[in-house]
């Protein structure tokens, strides 16, 4: 029996009347976006208020190790936290303590920082007070993962937290948290990936470092560890020193991911991999290409992938993805008359395109929704068309056809 599907998270303002919420409907938000921090990204260059928060009694960090984030529940349903005094070994007693221009000046490439993140502030909750404005519990992300100087510190930490019930999500995807929880996890995970995978300059190859609490990455002029190899500490000279180009920005991949519709908006195209389990379709999707519009890129990927040629496309509605850093496009096009026929000689991605008919979707929505890893609905009769479930971006595009969306009757 799969877990309860989590409830998606609450659009900005619902309830609010307005022209566009009256002409195209209530927004739609999907799972991963949500937040109910305030991420008061202008502080994070800040360290007086990064060094407040972070030893504030409410202070909140949330673990990783591998990537993997530190759970409550097997079922990995909710997040644990842990405090600053529990991560204080690991970290030391403050990383903000010094200004960004000085740990520049001091920066040693042999000297291991666990990678920490700030991630804003609860604001429904007590906790810091910043020059009055600014208030609210603060939020950290820590990968605790036992590596160089700090290993001990984190081994001893994993072991006392797993001494407690508690353990590090052995999933890939953590489609079981509630929505805000999956929010803050998505943020967390995709910075401490992003960092991760740069720890190079792009331009001259040498050790970058993280700053503005994790959200920007710089090439310093100056190693103290060539110091150690008898070298001039300088470095050479690097193009991102120089103009306004001067730091690394976290990467987010733009995503187009489209349900087709037919022609006469009767039934909708969907495709299969092998790796889905019999009988899962989905909507299809791709990488927006360089110089494409989001258009463009929808009816190129299904014509790609199915032979299927599209007309007007819209789009519906958008999902971070943080495997490892995707920003998901959701698109509803329609297919022109005399353009439905389908083939897979294009593409090799593709198992299976076809047609089906809103009924089958309707049914499929009702008893046959599942991630790729688990059953469906105990209602579901084998044969039965399966779909992704609603926290999967895919979903909502399907139900929104299924509701109306493209004949301007929506149920929803």
């Amino acid at each position: 029996m799969p877990l309860p599907q989590p409830d998606l998270p609450e659009p900005a303002h619902p309830n609010i009347d307005s022209m566009l919420s009256r002409k195209f409907g209530k927004e739609v938000a999907n799972y991963f976006s949500g937040s109910p921090l305030n991420r008061v990204s202008f502080l994070r260059p800040d360290h007086a208020f990064l060094s407040a928060a972070l030893k504030h009694p409410s202070a909140t960090f949330l673990l990783f190790r591998n990537l993997e984030p530190l759970i409550k529940n097997p079922d990995g349903s909710a997040l644990a936290y842990a405090t600053y005094s529990e991560v204080q070994p690991i970290i030391g007693e403050d990383p903000f303590a010094t200004s960004e221009e000085d740990l520049i000046k001091e920066f040693n490439s042999q000297k291991y920082i666990p990678q920490i993140i700030f991630l804003g502030l609860d604001e429904r909750k007590e906790g810091i007070v910043y020059k009055e404005h600014y208030k609210g519990q603060p939020y950290f992300a820590l990968d605790v993962t036992p590596k160089a100087s700090v290993t001990e510190a984190a081994e001893k930490l994993i072991k006392d937290l797993e001494g407690r019930g508690l353990s590090f999500s052995k999933g890939r995807m953590n489609l079981s948290l509630q929505a805000q929880e999956a929010a803050i996890y998505a943020e967390a995970r995709h910075l401490l990936d992003w960092n991760a995978r740069n720890p190079y300059c792009a331009q001259c190859g040498y050790p970058t470092m993280s700053v503005n609490a994790g959200f920007k990455r710089t090439c310093p002029p100056k190693d103290l560890a060539r110091e150690l190899k008898k070298k001039n500490p300088e470095r050479p000279p690097c193009a991102t020193r120089t103009g306004i180009s001067n730091l690394s920005f976290p990467r987010t991949d733009p995503t187009v991911i489209m349900a087709v519709v037919s022609a006469d908006g009767q039934k909708m195209l969907l495709g299969r991999n092998k790796r889905f389990p019999p009988y899962w379709y989905s909507t299809l999707a791709g990488f927006l290409e360089p110089a494409e519009s989001v258009e463009e890129a929808v009816r190129r990927e299904v014509w790609e992938e199915s032979g299927v040629h599209l007309g007007r496309v819209v789009i519906h509605s958008t999902q971070p993805w943080p495997y490892p850093a995707n920003l998901m496009i959701g698109a509803i096009g329609q297919a022109i008359p005399g353009g439905e026929d389908v083939h897979l000689d294009h593409d090799a991605e593709l198992e299976d395109a076809k047609w089906f008919t809103l009924d089958e979707i309707r049914e499929a929505l009702r008893v046959g929704t599942s991630g790729l890893g688990e059953g469906p609905g105990p209602e579901y009769k084998e044969g039965g068309l399966r779909l992704p479930p609603k926290t999967a971006i895919a979903n909502q595009l399907i139900s929104a056809v299924a509701n109306g969306f493209v004949t301007g009757n929506p149920s929803l």
